[in-house]
């Protein structure tokens, strides 16, 4: 069975998109994402994308990281297919509906609201997500947020200066994090301007991830550290945050489509 795919990315965030709105596809496994995820023996991406039919919404989307788990959110994944579909859009996800727009070389997604409790993050045991008393080596006292996935957010005069690629991986595997959880290191750079790396669940470190940006922007605003819009500049360049409390967040920002090829499927099932 040939199978045809789309090569997309927002930000250097690359992702193979799949599309069985019309023509169904065998079910996808761990070991067939992980396989064509591969950079050496596959097509390689940080993500895989399946979109398919929905009873609640234009279609459906399910993300597969590169380790081959299944997700709820991602945000530059969100803006990629928003993109691909040509007009506004609700998107049904794991991780709630989503509203998305394309615009000129990219998308608006209305990301949804953002979840504080300690249960919807979720941790092992309760704690104030505002400002969470544990650290792992320089870096202490982080926020959490659920924005579709889950978030943990540290505040660093220089984010070059975090080894991220080793503490990204302790953190994101800590027990207090029952689902494992995506890692932020955000430097405030002005009142509408934040810098951010990521070490994402699943994918390890990457040039940009949207769901992070919105749930670094969010906690920087509930810790009255920046303006209700900022930028949130990462590795792969510029994202577009704007959220008022007790509402949604809205991300903007580029995506764009690489290349188009087909597979077959007995290859990497």
């Amino acid at each position: 069975m040939r199978v045809p795919f789309i090569k997309m990315h927002g930000l250097g965030n690359d992702f193979v998109v799949l599309d069985a709105r019309v023509d169904d596809l065998p079910e996808l496994t761990g070991d067939t994402v992980r396989r064509l995820a591969d950079r050496f023996t596959g097509i390689g991406c940080d993500q895989l994308i399946l979109l398919a039919p929905s009873a609640d919404a234009d279609f459906a989307m399910r993300i597969f990281n590169h380790d081959g788990s299944e997700v709820g959110a991602c945000g530059n994944a969100t803006r990629a297919v928003a993109m691909l579909h040509g007009k506004e859009a609700r998107i049904a996800t794991a991780g709630g509906l989503l509203l998305a727009s394309p615009t000129q070389g990219g998308a608006s997604v209305d990301m949804g609201v953002p979840r504080f409790d300690w249960g919807a993050i979720p941790l092992a045991y309760p704690m104030d997500t505002l400002s969470m008393p544990v650290g792992w080596d320089m870096l202490e006292n982080p926020g959490a947020v659920n924005v579709g996935n889950p978030h943990v957010i540290f505040f660093a005069d220089d984010t070059d200066a975090v080894p991220l690629d080793r503490l990204g991986p302790e953190i994101e595997n800590d027990p207090l994090f029952p689902e494992r959880v995506n890692v932020n290191v955000a430097t405030i750079l002005a009142p509408d301007h934040i810098r951010l790396r990521v070490w994402e669940r699943g994918a390890g470190l990457t040039l940009a991830c949207g769901t992070g940006a919105c749930a670094t922007a969010v906690h920087a605003m509930r810790r009255r550290l920046v303006e209700p819009m900022v930028t949130v500049t990462l590795p792969g360049g510029d994202l577009q945050i704007e959220w008022s409390e007790g509402g949604s967040i809205h991300m903007t920002g580029p995506a764009t489509e690489s290349f188009r090829g087909s597979f077959e499927w007995a290859d990497y099932a």
